[in-house]
């Protein structure tokens, strides 16, 4: 599908979105149901990536596709390699294939896993047998996606010794850690982190327990990038937020600051309003906790005719696409001064826009939804726009209630 995006009548916008649960919540608390089944979870959410988790969790034997799922990869490697009895062929699309498990797959293996790998070293797909785990102690590099880390952690607890987890070196994405360890915490699993050591605590059995998700913060960032492109006085209301996030995503309503976006929490809700500021000519970003958020800046800045410097990206190249060379593609279609390292993305200010240039997606909701705000600016057109399904079925009708004109080509 080929949508062509333009202006909506005014760029002075007000609207009220609702929505749905994030899928790094939703992801982590479908697995603590598996292995805890009177966990009961409101505000899941409604993305393919969900989904996908959902049908996988019940698979006993067989082969589980994940598609192009990469969270659901990583947690579902540690779920079915710690559940005694069951044997699944664990794969997904091409790029899923070209993504690394060796770092996971390792780790799991020390515990005593058993993991095989059926095509390429260190690569999906592979076929797990589940053991019972009696290993306590793993150790694994700390400047990973936190996915692998994540992955260890959800299914600690069900293990007979719990487990220590070891990282090695400088740590990154330290916020989806505390998610994770958050989540623990909330269904009553004992759990501390000091220093480079985490320690989860046995538990066999919980108390039942009613969670709601939070609604999804990299979700709500392509909405700070609208109203950071629209007029002053523009007000758009998105629940259900928390103040106190375990999301690191949250720290949106921080950096949009820069941008001229105000952000009042009233309720379960996030009201965002475009005030007057005095804007800036090159912004600096360290995005090593918040990484899947740069497209979004990126974007943002370009709109702007700013200039960015965004760090901390080295995570973002075994994404669903090497992100960081996506950007540089699509922003030097549309006219950008733009170059990338392994980590970084550095964007030269006072850039014009080209109009009615075809965005490629790579297969990436995240290029879709980061490049739609343009629509602001200039005419644009997005191509396999159902790639948003990924993370956030409903993105194009709640641009519609924006009024933003789109137009299926």
């Amino acid at each position: 599908m080929k949508l062509h995006l333009s202006a909506p009548p005014s760029n002075f916008l007000n609207s009220k979105i609702q929505i749905t649960g994030s899928k790094s919540e939703s992801n982590r608390l479908l697995l603590l149901q598996a292995l805890y089944p009177n966990i009961s979870i409101e505000n899941l959410s409604n993305s393919d990536d969900a989904q996908v988790m959902q049908k996988g969790l019940k698979v006993q034997n067989g082969v589980v596709d994940i598609h192009h799922a990469g969270t659901a990869m990583r947690f579902l490697t540690g779920y079915f390699a710690s559940q005694e009895g069951k044997e699944v062929v664990l794969t997904g699309s091409k790029r899923m294939t070209e993504r690394p498990v060796k770092i996971l797959v390792e780790a799991l293996r020390s515990l005593g896993c058993d993991i095989t790998y059926q095509k390429d070293e260190g690569y999906p797909p592979i076929t797990i047998k589940g053991r019972k785990i009696t290993k306590s102690k793993v150790s694994l590099p700390a400047d990973v996606s936190s996915q692998y880390i994540s992955s260890l952690l959800l299914i600690a607890a069900s293990l007979q010794k719990g487990l220590e987890l070891e990282l090695v070196g400088k740590i990154t994405s330290v916020p989806y850690i505390q998610m994770t360890l958050g989540l623990l915490n909330g269904v009553g699993i004992e759990t501390t982190f000091e220093g480079n050591s985490i320690k989860i605590a046995p538990k066999s059995n919980i108390d039942a327990t009613n969670l709601v998700v939070e609604s999804d913060w990299s979700s709500a960032s392509y909405f700070y990038s609208i109203v950071a492109l629209a007029e002053v006085g523009t007000e758009i209301t998105l629940s259900a937020y928390k103040k106190d996030s375990l999301q690191g995503d949250s720290v949106l309503s921080e950096i949009y600051t820069q941008f001229g976006v105000a952000t009042t929490f009233e309720n379960n809700t996030i009201v965002l309003r475009k005030i007057e500021n005095e804007q800036l000519s090159t912004i600096t970003c360290a995005l090593q906790d918040a990484p899947d958020i740069a497209q979004t800046i990126a974007v943002t800045c370009f709109g702007l005719g700013i200039g960015c410097h965004l760090t901390g990206l080295h995570t973002l190249k075994i994404k669903e696409t090497d992100r960081l060379e996506a950007l540089h593609e699509e922003l030097s279609k549309l006219g950008a001064v733009i170059s990338v390292t392994d980590n970084a993305l550095t964007l030269k200010a006072g850039t014009t826009i080209k109009p009615d240039v075809a965005i490629d997606t790579y297969n990436d909701h995240r290029m879709a939804m980061a490049f739609a705000p343009l629509a602001l600016k200039t005419s644009i057109i997005i191509n396999d726009a159902e790639v948003v399904s990924k993370s956030y079925p409903d993105f194009w009708n709640d641009l519609r209630k924006l009024q933003i004109q789109i137009e299926k080509l």
